[in-house]
């Protein structure tokens, strides 16, 4: 909902921008132990100017509340454990945090939802790497409720009646559609013992009637509903019908995997995304002139997601860090790893998220922070 301020000046609302991220990087794809979505601040507040980031340090703090920004947008959760204390002469993270608050500058995080997301972190990290059939290495959880699909068989003659009941009982609703379904005409067979009472043919006598295959999809929690609704309004005494869980589509998931152009070496990889990221830090581990077919992207620091997909010589992992046995297993295994550095392989991000929420969000002022920077330098 788009709010007026004072002078006739448009301006959006905080929980406007919570809404699109929340799109953009749904909370529900982030990993279980993180700490993300909006950790401070006031929905209602009025938002015109947003700063982004990869970390929330005083230093960008500062650029934050000289800007007059009303929101920071950071990458890693400038808030993750319980707090305990939020004082000003830290100089840490709480301290940031503080300055902020002091401002009314509120305070959102993305990171592993932003991981997970489409057009997220990985995938900005794929694309740089120049990959193709690019897949996700786990499933995130996928949001929204269980869903059913509902397939009965209803004589022709009754078919809309039947359909109807089913639609008003809050069956088939796909995404912003009402009223879906799918219908195959055929023929379906019955033969009624003695103690049924059939309202359609007769008892003790094979029926064959023209019917319609009738397929809706229906939510966990209209299940009830809708069956009940499917019974009153089906002209058979015993209305058949069959029930399947659905699996919604995987869009989206943690790192990602694909295939790198043909020649492609670990040397010459590594210094494409050296260039396209500006780190100068970067590390490799493995042959240089190693021929590699497949990366395997991890954004920040790979842990153990890349492990149970490292096929071996061929591979190579593109990440921020690694820990030592972790790059002896890589030598072992024939494969190999570029290091970017954690903050250089999260930052790229940054320019499209900026893109994306300002024609999201017409009017807002987006900026990247300059003051956000990697604590790494070269020697």
């Amino acid at each position: 909902m788009r709010t007026k301020t004072g002078g006739g000046r448009g301006a959006w609302k905080i929980s406007d921008i919570v809404h699109v991220m929340g799109r953009m990087a749904p909370l529900s794809s982030a990993q279980p132990w993180d700490n993300v979505g909006l950790l401070a601040g006031d929905p209602a507040a009025s938002a015109r100017r947003i700063v982004l980031c990869i970390d929330l340090t005083p230093a960008v703090a500062t650029e934050a509340v000289r800007m007059r920004a009303d929101l920071v947008l950071a990458y890693h959760p400038p808030i993750f454990k319980p707090v305990r204390r939020i004082v000003a002469d830290s100089g840490g993270t709480d301290a940031a945090v503080l300055a902020c608050l002091r401002a009314g500058v509120s305070i959102y995080a993305t990171h592993t939802a932003l991981d997970a997301a489409p057009g997220g972190t990985n995938d900005v990290l794929a694309e740089l790497c120049g990959l193709t059939d690019v897949h996700p290495l786990e499933s995130a959880p996928v949001p929204g409720e269980p869903e059913l699909k509902l397939v009965t068989f209803v004589p022709r003659e009754a078919l809309e009646k039947v359909a109807e009941a089913l639609f008003d009982a809050g069956a088939g609703r796909i995404g912003e559609y009402a009223r879906c379904s799918f219908r195959i005409e055929g023929e379906g067979t019955f033969f009624g013992s003695e103690q049924t009472r059939p309202r359609v043919g007769e008892r003790m006598r094979l029926e064959r009637v023209a019917e319609t295959r009738l397929e809706v999809v229906v939510p966990r929690s209209k299940l009830l509903h809708v069956t009940s609704a499917l019974r009153a309004s089906h002209p058979y005494e015993e209305p058949a019908f069959d029930l399947y869980p659905l699996e919604r589509p995987v869009t989206a998931g943690i790192g990602r995997a694909g295939s790198l152009p043909r020649g492609t070496t670990v040397a010459a990889l590594a210094g494409r995304l050296a260039k396209r990221t500006g780190s100068r830090v970067v590390q490799q581990v493995g042959r240089g002139t190693r021929p590699v077919r497949r990366a395997i992207v991890v954004a920040g620091s790979a842990g153990d997601l890349p492990f149970p997909h490292l096929h071996g010589e061929g591979d190579v992992i593109v990440t921020g860090e690694m820990r030592h046995h972790d790059a002896l297993t890589v030598v072992r295994r024939g494969a190999a790893a570029i290091l970017l550095g954690h903050w250089e392989s999260e930052r790229p991000v940054l320019a499209p998220l900026s893109t994306r929420l300002a024609a999201a969000l017409p009017g807002l002022i987006v900026k990247i922070s300059r003051a956000d920077a990697s604590p790494l330098t070269p020697a």
